[in-house]
């Protein structure tokens, strides 16, 4: 019993939650929480033509968004 499910990222839901709305085709969100490799993704495919943008802004507003370590966003 580690309690890994209480854990959350250093990295804050809103900031996230913008980046994803304005830069989300270039990848801005990934970068900001460190998942560098689905950022350059998102920068050569313009946010998976958008419809990876529009999942990841639902994702980041219900709290389903991870980190690079893979816990949850701070409020």
């Amino acid at each position: 019993m580690e309690g890994d499910e209480s854990k959350t990222s250093t990295k804050k839901r809103d900031v996230a939650l913008i980046l994803c709305i304005f830069f989300g085709f270039f990848g801005a969100h990934y970068f900001y929480v460190g998942r560098i490799g689905r950022g350059i993704l998102y920068l050569f495919t313009l946010g998976l033509l958008g419809i990876g943008c529009l999942v990841d802004a639902i994702m980041i507003a219900t709290d389903q968004f991870n980190d690079k370590d893979g816990v949850l966003l701070q409020r």
